[in-house]
This record gives C-alpha cells, structure tokens and sequence, in this order.
C-alpha cells in the first residue's frame, strides 16, 4: 500500500465523534521517503483548517529548529499526528481517540520506514515510547523499540510558554541530527 491509498482511506474515517467536527484530516506532510519520522500529538486549529501538521506560530517555530540542523519537512523528514481530526478547543486527546487512531499511524510508520521516530510532546512519547516518559527529564534520550530509534522532545507550543525551553530542544534536534549521522541515514 501507499500513502496516497492509506490517505484515502483515512479521510473517510468515522471511527470516533471527532470526525464530526473536523474541517480535514491531518494526515501527515513530507518525504515519504524520509528516515526521520516527526509525531505529535494532534492537529490544532490551524493544522485542521490548512490538513497539514504543525503550522501556524508552532509549525514556524518547529521549522526554524529542525532547520538549524539542516532538516526539513520538504526534504528529509515527514511529519504526522497520533490522531488524524482535532480534539475540540485542542484538548489532549482520549485515550480511546487516541487507541481508535492509533492503526492509521502505525501504517503510516510501516508504509515510510522510518529509522528515528522523533515524538513531539507529552503525550506522543507516552503512547509511542512509554507511559511513564517524562519529557522534562528524558528529553534527547534515544530508545530502541522494534529495531527503531525513538526518542522525545518539546512540543513548539510548550516553547512557546515558555522559552526558556528552547535550549534543550535545539539540543535535542542537534542529538537527532548526530544520531541520523552516526547511524547513516540518508539526510
């Protein structure tokens, strides 16, 4: 399967009530190719008007620290969400919305092949790498799950309140970026 043909699919989805006040899917942007997998944890006001993760002020701030380490949406990583419609007023997802949704990404993640999945947020690293991952504490740490290399990071929107985060997740970006590297991954 393709990712155009898992899109598909994944537009007409019904398998929560969040699909009755989406304007669009967020499926996910970038290289389908891509060796660098970004996820967060759903789409926000702006991701569901525009169908594409991370824009607006988070999308902007998300793009000026990935590319200071020569990443990119366009280029070299691909973007996506747990959940694939906006939770009202961008409360944290449920737990059943985000159990619903989870087999739309987990193909996305078998259809790109990732090598780094790179979990944006709280609530991505808990479903994706632990419950108990503390993003505060364990943030740039790499761990090997499914011969895969995840690690967590800050959300943009959490820099956002409080910029004296920024430092660490710049730091983060730079370990991604040494970890592609020392690994060999295509950048």
């Amino acid at each position: 399967m393709f990712l155009d043909e898992l899109k598909s699919e994944c537009d007409s989805c019904r398998r929560c009530e969040l699909c009755e006040s989406r304007n669009n899917i967020v499926f996910g942007v970038g290289n389908e190719n891509a060796d660098i997998m970004l996820i967060g944890e759903a789409p926000g006001e702006n991701e569901d008007m525009q169908g594409q993760p991370f824009v607006g002020r988070s999308g902007k701030l998300l793009d000026e620290m990935i590319g200071e380490y020569g990443l990119s949406r366009d280029k070299n990583i691909y973007i996506a969400n747990m959940l694939k419609c906006r939770p009202p007023k961008n409360r944290d997802p449920k737990p059943s919305e985000q159990n619903l949704c989870i087999e739309w990404l987990d193909r996305q993640i078998e259809i790109i092949d990732p090598k780094i999945i790179v979990c944006v947020g709280r609530i991505a690293a808990q479903k994706l790498i632990g419950k108990d991952f503390k993003v505060t504490k364990q943030h740039g740490e790499f761990i090997e799950i499914g011969g895969r290399l995840y690690t967590g990071t800050y959300h943009p929107a959490a820099i956002l309140r409080n910029i004296n985060n920024k430092p660490f997740a710049l730091d983060d970006w730079r370990k991604i970026r040494e970890t592609a590297e020392r690994n060999g991954l295509d950048l």
